[in-house]
């Protein structure tokens, strides 16, 4: 094949490209046009019998096109996922109009280039507004940023599938009296970051925050003899080594914060586990009304009475009213040596029948009890279609 023959099907796959956008931004615009018949008709945002017909269609429909039923499969979940996180926000943003503002302050920690500074540029990337970013330094200023309205949204990461929880989030959680208005899941990519190029077995000096660490142990017992140096942020680390500007020092972070500062990855994957991912929480002074057609999360946060079984007794209502506890998490009590604080998330929405009447039963029975936020449900299962191999014989 020629270089003129080559370039002329390179400039085809460009305009089918093009051509593909278009197309799903037109499916877009009607995927809205569905959201308001929902709203209108209190109508589920899901349909999951409807997603697995879908699905099953297409991938016969790809075979008729020597299309492969997983690539149809991994193709049409990413766009349904889309479909569905589009429409909750939208009911969201019909459902709170008064958080519909021109401009979104966010504090987050670090600055740019940081976890969380990409987290929140993915939730705040469905929201009406611009993004204003305002870098903190720990997650006390987070709060009281937002507290003082200097900010009108925080995001926090509250657990790693790594490293686990964050106890210092769920500490100030304690003290506030903010609302959870949120939550997603974000994928954390970490990678040895450098100013210039160098050899692993050069670097001396390793910067990152705490938990970056904590999520690469495996790596840096494979490194050896490296000092590690924590900071208070990814984003700060990067700055580290930026301004040394040597090839004896790195920083672990992501790579395309790391390209912010003019740092590149020289290897990837350095996480203890492969699929790695931090769940933020979105908080706010205002709570949200999450609406009944949009799958909702509730956190609640509460302290038992001193005698043997009053968790047990707590977590039974919950059973009893037939919802479903995703997490459960305690810290210690400020200024009650021995007494602990349970944060428990679960799934249903205060405005259920069930749920309003375990509110009510947890509420009595125990000797502190917040709700500490409902919010939507980011993360969207896939819709799995049976014996997917099947259809594609």
């Amino acid at each position: 094949m020629s270089s003129t023959e080559l370039e002329q099907i390179r400039v085809r796959i460009t305009e089918l490209d093009s051509q593909l956008l278009e197309l799903l931004a037109e499916r877009q615009q009607l995927t809205n046009q569905v959201a308001e018949t929902k709203i209108k008709n209190s109508i589920p945002v899901r349909d999951q019998k409807r997603e697995e017909q879908l699905l099953i269609r297409l991938i016969k429909q790809g075979k008729k096109h020597n299309l492969d039923a997983q690539y149809v499969t991994q193709l049409f979940h990413v766009i349904l996922e889309d479909s569905v996180l589009n429409q909750q926000a939208m009911l969201a943003a019909r459902a709170n109009p008064e958080t519909s503002l021109s401009v979104n302050r966010v504090a987050f920690l670090g600055n740019k280039g940081t976890y969380s500074y990409l987290a929140a540029q993915k939730y705040f990337s469905r929201r009406a507004g611009e993004l204003l970013e305002i870098g903190c330094q720990s997650f006390s200023e987070i709060i009281k940023k937002v507290e003082n309205d200097e900010a009108d949204y925080a995001v926090l990461p509250i657990e790693n599938t790594s490293s686990g929880s964050i106890n210092e989030v769920y500490d100030q959680l304690q003290l506030t009296h903010l609302s959870v208005v949120g939550e997603l899941t974000h994928p954390i990519q970490h990678t040895l970051l450098v100013h210039k190029n160098t050899d692993i077995s050069k670097i001396k000096t390793l910067y990152a925050h705490p938990q970056v660490f904590a999520q690469c142990s495996h790596f840096l017992a494979e490194l050896g003899n490296v000092e590690v140096i924590p900071c208070e942020s990814s984003s700060a680390a990067m700055i580290k080594v930026a301004e040394q500007d040597s090839d004896t020092i790195a920083a672990i972070g992501s790579e395309s914060g790391g390209n912010l500062y003019g740092l590149h990855g020289i290897k990837s994957n350095l996480a203890n586990q492969k699929e790695n991912h931090s769940r933020f929480f979105v908080v706010a002074k205002q709570a949200v009304n999450v609406p009944l057609q949009v799958p909702a999360k509730t956190t609640l946060v509460m302290s038992t009475v001193q005698k043997a079984g009053a968790l047990v007794d707590a977590l039974m209502v919950l059973r009893d009213n037939n919802i479903n506890m995703t997490k459960l998490e305690s810290r210690p009590i400020t200024g009650n040596p021995w007494e602990e604080m349970f944060y428990i998330d679960v799934e249903g929405n205060v405005q259920d029948g069930p749920m309003q009447n375990a509110l009510e039963t947890l509420t009595a029975m125990a000797r502190t009890f917040k709700v500490l936020g409902c919010y939507p449900i980011e993360e969207i299962n896939p819709t799995k279609v049976a014996a997917v191999s099947a259809l594609a014989d």
